[in-house]
Formats: C-alpha cells, sequence, structure tokens
C-alpha cells in the first residue's frame, strides 16, 4: 500500500480525485440550496396569490360562510384576537400560522355577516381602493404542515393582513404546497449520488492513463540511468522524448551531466595514466643508479641521482596541489602585494627584468607565488636571452604578465597548452622539460582566486602570459 501511493502516478490521480470531489460537492450543495430556495419562492408565491384572492373577498364585504376558499389547500382566516373565524372545509389539522384551529368560531365583537345587499356601492369601493396591493407589502411566510381530507403534506404559509371594514383587522393564512420542492430536491439529490461516484471513477481513470502516459519517458530514463549505472559505461545516453516539455528538458539536462560526467572519468583515467608516465621515468631511471652504485660504488652518479630525486619531488607536489584543487580547496582571503611576490619570485634568475608596482590582492600567497614561478620557468626554458615580469594594475584589476623573446606559442596551441600533461614537442624534447603540470596549475589556481590566465604574443615576438587577479577592496 505505501509503494502504490508513494508513486507520482497514484499521487496525481488521488489529488486530482479529490479536488474533482470537493468541487462536485460544492458545486451539488449549490444547485440544491437554489433550487429548494426557487421552489419555497414558487410555493410562496402560490400561496400568496390564494390568500390575496381570499383578501380580495374580504375586503368586498363578502359573508365568511359565503368566501371561495380553495379545498386543496389550507387556508385559514383570524381575526384580530387570533380567533379563526373561516378556514377550508376539508382543513383536519394545521401547523406553522397563528393558530392550529380548524373549524372557525363566532368572531369576537364583529357581525359575522359583513355588509348588506343595500350597501353594494360601499362594498365596490372598498373592493377597489387597491387594499390588495397595500396588503401584499405586509405578507409574511413561514413554513408548516397541514392534513387536508386524510392526506398531510408540508407546506409554505403566507400571512396577508386586511383591513375588513366593521369587521376590523383580518389576517388570511394560504398554504401552498411543498411537494414539487422535495420531490425535485430528493430527485436532484438521488442523481448526483448516482451520477458523482461514477464521474470522479471517470477522472480517476482518465487521470491515472493521462499521468502513465506523460511518466513514461521518466520510467524510460530511470531504467537507462539504471542500465548505466549497472554497466558503468558512461558513454550510453538516456532516450529524450520528442514532447519539448519538462521530461524532454530533463532528459536534455540527464545527458549533458552524463557527458561532463563521460569527461571528467576521461580527464581523471588520463591524469593517473599520465602521472603513472611522469613517476615511471625518473623512478627507474633513480633504481638503476642506484642498483648500479650498489654493484659498483666507483660508477654511481651522485649529482644524477639527487636530480632525480628533485624531479620526483616536485612532481609529486604537482600532483598533491593538482588533487587539492579539484577537491575545491578554498584559496583564503589574506591579504599580500603581488608586486612584492613578483619581487621575490624573480630573485636570482639573471636573465629576468622586474618592473613591478605595488598592487594587493587577496588569496593564497604561496600559491599564487607557484604560478609566478611556474610562469618565469616556463620562460626560461623558451627565451633566447631575456624575460620580463611586469606587474600594473588595469582598472579593478590587478595584471602580472610573463613575456620573453622566445618563439612564442602558435595560435592553436593557446589553449591546449593549459591542459595537464600536454608539452609541445619542442620543450618534450629537451631535457629540462617539466611534466606538463606548470601551466595547467597555474590557471587553476588563477581560476579559483577569481582570476584568468591567458597568453599572446610579447612585443618581442615571444609568449605573454598575463594572470590577472580583482584588486583586493
Amino acid at each position: 500500500m505505501r509503494r502504490i501511493f508513494g508513486s507520482v502516478r497514484s499521487r496525481a490521480t488521488l489529488g486530482a480525485t479529490l479536488v474533482v470531489a470537493v468541487a462536485l460537492v460544492a458545486a451539488g450543495a449549490a444547485v440544491l440550496l437554489s433550487l429548494r430556495s426557487n421552489l419555497m419562492d414558487q410555493a410562496g408565491n402560490e400561496a400568496q396569490r390564494t390568500a390575496q384572492n381570499v383578501v380580495a373577498q374580504l375586503a368586498a364585504g363578502k359573508p365568511y360562510d359565503q368566501l371561495d376558499l380553495d379545498d386543496e389547500s389550507p387556508v385559514q382566516v383570524v381575526d384580530a384576537n387570533g380567533t379563526l373565524v373561516a378556514a377550508s372545509d376539508e382543513l383536519e389539522r394545521i401547523s406553522g400560522t397563528a393558530t392550529d384551529a380548524v373549524k372557525p368560531q363566532p368572531p369576537s365583537g364583529g357581525t359575522g355577516t359583513g355588509a348588506g345587499a343595500d350597501d353594494d356601492d360601499d362594498a365596490d369601493d372598498d373592493s377597489g381602493r387597491g387594499e390588495a396591493g397595500e396588503i401584499g407589502e405586509g405578507t409574511e411566510f413561514s413554513d408548516g404542515s397541514a392534513t387536508i381530507d386524510g392526506e398531510s403534506a408540508d407546506y409554505r404559509f403566507a400571512a396577508v393582513p386586511v383591513e375588513a371594514g366593521d369587521r376590523g383587522r383580518l389576517t388570511v393564512y394560504a398554504g401552498g404546497s411543498l411537494d414539487a420542492e422535495q420531490s425535485a430536491v430528493n430527485t436532484a439529490l438521488t442523481v448526483m449520488l448516482v451520477g458523482f461516484p461514477l464521474l470522479l471513477g471517470v477522472v480517476a481513470g482518465v487521470t491515472w492513463l493521462v499521468t502513465r502516459r506523460a511518466l513514461r519517458p521518466v520510467e524510460g530514463i530511470r531504467g537507462e540511468m539504471a542500465a548505466i549505472t549497472a554497466s558503468e559505461d558512461l558513454a550510453r545516453r538516456v532516450p529524450v522524448p520528442g514532447t519539448h516539455d519538462e521530461v524532454a528538458r530533463l532528459a536534455l539536462t540527464t545527458n549533458e551531466t552524463l557527458a561532463a560526467l563521460q569527461t571528467s572519468v576521461e580527464r581523471q583515467r588520463r591524469f593517473v595514466a599520465d602521472a603513472s608516465h611522469e613517476l615511471r621515468s625518473p623512478i627507474a631511471s633513480l633504481r638503476t643508479q642506484l642498483e648500479v652504485g650498489v654493484a659498483h660504488p666507483e660508477l654511481l652518479d651522485l649529482d644524477g641521482a639527487v636530480e632525480d630525486t628533485v624531479r620526483l619531488q616536485g612532481l609529486a607536489a604537482d600532483l598533491l596541489l593538482l588533487a587539492r584543487l579539484d577537491a575545491g580547496e578554498r584559496p583564503g582571503d589574506a591579504r599580500f602585494d603581488l608586486g612584492a611576490l613578483a619581487r621575490e619570485q624573480a630573485e636570482g634568475r639573471a636573465e629576468v627584468t622586474v618592473e613591478a608596482r605595488s598592487a594587493q590582492v587577496a588569496g593564497s600567497r604561496g600559491q599564487v607565488g607557484r604560478v609566478l614561478t611556474n610562469l618565469l620557468d616556463n620562460a626560461a626554458r623558451h627565451a633566447r636571452s631575456a624575460v620580463t615580469l611586469t606587474v600594473r594594475r588595469d582598472g579593478e584589476w590587478v595584471v602580472a604578465a610573463v613575456a620573453d623573446d622566445g618563439d612564442g606559442v602558435a595560435e592553436a596551441d593557446r589553449e591546449r597548452i593549459f591542459e595537464r600533461f600536454v608539452r609541445l614537442d619542442e620543450a618534450r624534447s629537451r631535457d629540462d622539460g617539466g611534466a606538463g603540470l606548470g601551466l595547467a596549475i597555474a590557471r587553476d589556481v588563477a581560476v579559483r582566486h577569481g582570476g584568468a590566465l591567458t597568453v599572446g604574443r610579447a612585443p618581442a615576438g615571444g609568449a605573454l602570459f598575463e594572470l590577472r587577479l580583482p584588486q583586493a577592496q
């Protein structure tokens, strides 16, 4: 059960069904209330018309026993003292009006007969004064029930007052049947109770099918990712649906991530292979010299052994620094003078000319010093006679430039030389060539300090390396 409702499809189906159910209940309640209100108003209007018909007769002076009362609807005429003076003939029981009496009583203080035949003109005048219109404004409504000729039902009662001359103030109560309202409401409720579950079932089924179709590409992506994990084949890619929606963008992003991961893994493998190759040569040379020294001490080349040891030490330091950089080690925020550091790194180098102004930067003084050392070493290997180191301000940047008068770097190789273990053929053939890590380390350090390292053409025709670091605020 937990697995079923843990799926996106199940949650989407359940959510859509609940939303539709709430909307249907609210709409159904509104429809029932509106239907009941309209039908109640109709029953009230019917009761008011019946009452006004009796009011018109009373206003005309018609006696109580001659009133034309609707035998199918409950009608009562009550005087000012609450005495029932007229009622429907078949009325057996009533509730919801001013009195529950069903048999008329003699009126208190009135004539009970109304005006005589000689007063027809006065009666006509009374019936023509618009009493019914004024009476209608004072109509009050109530709900109750009544039994007529043995049949009980609920009614909407209208109470219409009338001034009946010498008979005083009378009130006519007439009922409008609520059977139509109850039947319509019950029918609508039955339809809703039957139809709503069917509609919810349709909504749930459609939502389940739609989400299944929408999530099918996601399942394909998941399955392919599981296969890639199992096979460790990063060259594989997940299928991209042709829907151009969020799922398609997810697939594209996943493939981009796989491509970046594949590049990173290949770079790491290449790094390990190159590092092993670079370490093998000095280690093999050092071992050979030591074995020769053991067998023939007089042939031991101490200078060569020391040189190989130093080379090993430098390579190990480079590899350690690269590992720390790849691990995301923060350079720190210490402030130092890049001009002073440049003069310090150039000290003891006869071929280097320094023109360094004072400029404050922030970061790791040791790592930035390592960058300058690598740049100076690289320039010394390729220069014919002179190397220039300058430090200047350039807006918000501090620029350290190292230029030589060698052959320079071909434009096609200006980005490749910053890759790890990459050495141009001429440098690789020289005995004092490095391992191809110096420039890679220099660029990584520059980037992690918020700067950049680029190479161009020097005024003397050689290479011009420019280290840009943000000026410390």
